[in-house]
């Protein structure tokens, strides 16, 4: 009878596990070297996989519910132990619980900038980081690529073996959306909602996971690309470029008096101000905006009942306008303006005004 109950606790009869930690992924069955008895009891508990491994091999899965382990619910591992008839006597095998429920709040983020492609900035590096939900769908393919045969495999270990996978993952998701920078920093939500559809296959093909939300809680790019963000947003805050033109010559005859000469000058520099504009915008416009500008963007013509000096100085520009002088002699020197250098002095000819108002 001794001998009975020494066989008998060197068999395993009832195989169960119950996690009470909520960071466990996977856990390694301790068998304490017993084998299976045939017609064993396997437990699986909701929100849990049991997966067999005999000899490093993958045998049965198992769900939710109570399992007897006999030959006929145990093919795969049958085939692998070569039982012709079924098997009569105790064996071994790994058996290994999967917890498949959500994880929610992972944090991942770039420990590096990651390159993207734009069509407006051309190369830009950027820094994101955020969370995810995610959940195991796939047994096997986890168990081989995330948890190995770790004995109990948790959260921390995961957040290590997962971080810069992710993050490439991420990275290719970017770029196949092809999602310009300005919505990369600017619309977080919609940004994490665009790249689940692609980062879920690249997932749950490679890893076995998938998941079930990705924000973008913060994307930073470097300095010189947010002041272009910023010059674009105030582009579109400014809207129509005619209209924002006569705004800002009625502001400057406003202060300047409204003279005839102040006139043709702020017509001159107000064109000036207009092109800069359209240049800074580029892939907005695009190109053909501005070689062939429309109507709404041409200032207004000089009314002929005024009285204009056939020729005006950047200085008179500048003063009544409330601008340096230096900005107006900027524009003449980038082409914006024609002028003639009479002495030291440049001029601006009322033929060249009317020219270029065309």
């Amino acid at each position: 009878m001794g001998i009975l109950n020494f066989i008998k606790g060197q068999l395993l009869e009832i195989i169960e596990w119950t996690d009470d930690s909520r960071d466990t992924l996977s856990f390694r069955y301790p068998d304490e070297d017993k084998e299976i008895k045939r017609g064993a009891q396997l437990i699986v508990r909701e929100s849990q996989v049991a997966q067999f491994v005999y000899l490093g091999e993958f045998g049965d899965t198992f769900g939710p519910g109570k399992h007897t382990l006999t030959t006929e619910n145990i093919p795969v591992l049958t085939t692998l132990q070569s039982w012709k008839y079924g098997f009569e006597s105790p064996f071994k095998a790994d058996v290994y619980y999967v917890v498949t429920r959500l994880f929610t709040g992972n944090k991942w983020g770039t420990a590096n900038p990651v390159m993207m492609r734009d069509n407006d900035f051309g190369i830009v590096r950027a820094r994101a980081y955020g969370t995810f939900d995610f959940r195991i769908v796939d047994t096997k393919l986890f168990l081989k690529e995330v948890a190995g045969t770790d004995n109990h495999f948790r959260l921390d270990e995961f957040a290590e073996t997962m971080r810069s996978r992710i993050v490439s993952v991420f990275s290719e998701a970017l770029a196949q959306a092809r999602i310009p920078v300005l919505d990369v920093a600017t619309r977080y939500s919609e940004l994490g909602e665009s790249l689940l559809p692609l980062i879920n296959p690249v997932m749950k093909a490679k890893y076995g996971l998938e998941m079930s939300s990705f924000i973008v809680e913060n994307v930073s790019v470097p300095p010189e690309v947010e002041k272009a963000i910023d010059q674009r947003s105030s582009m579109s805050a400014v809207g129509n470029l005619n209209d924002y033109v006569k705004f800002s010559m009625a502001q400057g005859m406003a202060k300047g008096g409204g003279s005839a000469g102040g006139m043709a000058s702020e017509l001159a520099v107000g064109v000036a101000i207009a092109q800069e504009m359209v240049k800074q915008q580029g892939g907005v416009l695009g190109t053909a905006n501005q070689s062939t500008p429309s109507s709404s963007m041409v200032p207004p013509p000089i009314p002929a009942n005024v009285a204009v000096p056939d020729l005006l100085t950047p200085a008179e520009a500048a003063k009544i306008l409330n601008v340096t002088e230096e900005d107006i002699l900027n524009s003449i020197s980038a082409g914006d303006l024609k002028a003639k250098k009479i002495g030291s002095v440049y001029r601006i000819s009322r033929a060249t005004i009317d020219e270029f108002l065309k």
